[in-house]
């Protein structure tokens, strides 16, 4: 049901690259579908989304202005709600925004002697497209988490896509996009909603940055579209590791690993743990529990396909390991998790202590969920609000500070050979 491996095998590494590896674009029929998809878009506009939306999702429009959904409609989706969903909405969103308020950056400045300034001046994004799945399953906590730092931000318009298949909506969904200040909808998806995102139609305007996933058509076409606007990542399918001294209950590691797992059957489940008896204690939750699951088709294969039970030689090892992976969630299932965050170097997320499940994150701990997959947690943050905001770097050279500096700047640019460089620093030279 699931690979069990232990770190001391002499082929380990070979194994673990095995299980690890993953290329999230490429496809050369899909990358050619993308490329067709696009130029009709920037050749057709709004004419080539109506006719995509009915050849993709069944839907027929006349015009795009059946496909799109304006604030009040949002509004009107989110009084329909019942309390219990309004209120976890409200409260996951309340969360969220706090959090990311302290990632806000401000301009910043200071003085030479000689009266020089220099500084950082910090701008919103004006206008931000937000991607929301709508396929398979439908994604209200994917709309909190990318509408609301943009909003905390500053950018000033934030607009969302989503397809619908057949024409079917989903009130969660526009009532996360109400309560997230998104202004308009447009019931679109795939790759001809990036594209129109990207270089605008009659009826989307072009934003200047596309944040959200998506399928792997999806994935590709902000891949293609990236230099034309700004992109949030390209994400692989999504990634639990649990490092587990073996004294949390058995049943809730096993169900964590579903947690992902369920995900699609691409997704990965990782235990890490120096106990052999207790690695078999969720091998048997995991057989007892699967049944019990509604995706239990997607989770077997993800699990037989993807996931691994791992015995290392102590919770040292499991660390090293760990970081090797950098994984999108890492759960730390253990008495001080703390203890340990000195040691750990590569993660998306890092969930610490026994009663911090990863679903936690997801939905409503304030985090963003929005996080680097396939071992880019080595290089990559989570979404914030520093990824809806811009840098310009600012430069007032005093009268005094050009007698220095233009002596520096024109010998360095004597030395690469540009004399206009050069003399232009001379000219403000005394």
């Amino acid at each position: 049901m699931i690979t069990k491996l232990l770190s001391s095998q002499e082929d380990f590494q070979d194994k673990l690259s095995d299980l690890l590896a993953w290329e999230s674009v490429s496809n050369a029929d899909v990358a050619k579908t993308v490329d067709d998809i696009i130029a009709n878009i920037r050749k057709d506009g709004d004419d080539a989304l109506v006719n995509y939306s009915a050849k993709f999702d069944g839907v027929n429009a006349n015009s795009m202005s059946e496909l799109t959904i304006e604030s009040g409609a949002l509004k009107e989706a989110f009084n329909t709600l019942d309390d219990k969903d309004k209120n976890a909405l409200k409260t996951a969103a309340d969360r969220v925004k706090i959090y990311h308020e302290r990632q806000l950056q401000e301009t910043w400045s200071y003085r030479e002697n000689d009266g020089t300034m220099l500084g950082q001046k910090i701008t919103p994004l004006d206008r931000v497209g937000l991607y929301v799945p709508g396929g398979k399953a439908a994604y209200p906590s994917s709309v909190l988490m990318n509408a609301i730092p943009a909003k905390v931000a500053g950018v000033e318009e934030l607009i969302m896509v989503v397809p619908t298949p057949n024409g079917i909506t989903n009130q969660l969904v526009l009532a996360a996009a109400y309560i997230s200040g998104v202004d308009t909808v447009f019931t679109v998806g795939g790759a001809q909603a990036v594209a129109a995102l990207a270089y605008g139609t009659q009826t989307i305007p072009k934003v200047d940055k596309i944040v959200g996933p998506g399928n792997i058509y999806v994935a590709t076409a902000k891949r293609v579209v990236f230099g034309q606007v700004g992109i949030d990542m390209i994400a692989g399918p999504s990634e639990i590791l649990i490092i587990c001294d073996g004294k949390t209950n058995p049943d809730w590691i096993a169900m964590d690993l579903f947690s992902q797992a369920e995900h699609d059957e691409d997704a990965q489940s990782i235990l890490l743990c120096p106990d052999a008896d207790f690695i078999n204690e969720v091998e048997a939750s995991i057989a007892k529990l699967l049944p019990t699951m509604e995706r239990k088709e997607i989770i077997a294969t993800a699990l037989k396909d993807r996931g691994a039970l791992i015995q290392t030689k102590d919770m040292d090892e499991a660390v090293a390991i760990s970081n090797q992976i950098a994984p999108e969630h890492l759960e730390l299932s253990v008495e001080d998790p703390e203890s340990m965050l000195d040691n750990i170097k590569h993660a998306g997320a890092i969930f610490m202590g026994r009663h911090t499940c990863e679903s936690l994150g997801d939905y409503c701990a304030g985090p963003n969920h929005v996080l680097p997959t396939s071992g880019t947690a080595r290089f990559s943050s989570p979404l914030g609000v520093y990824d809806f905001q811009k840098k310009s770097s600012l430069i007032m050279v005093s009268d005094e500070g050009a007698n220095i500096l233009g002596n520096i700047a024109a010998t360095l640019a004597d030395g690469e050979g540009l004399q206009a460089h050069a003399q232009s620093a001379r000219y403000r030279i005394k």
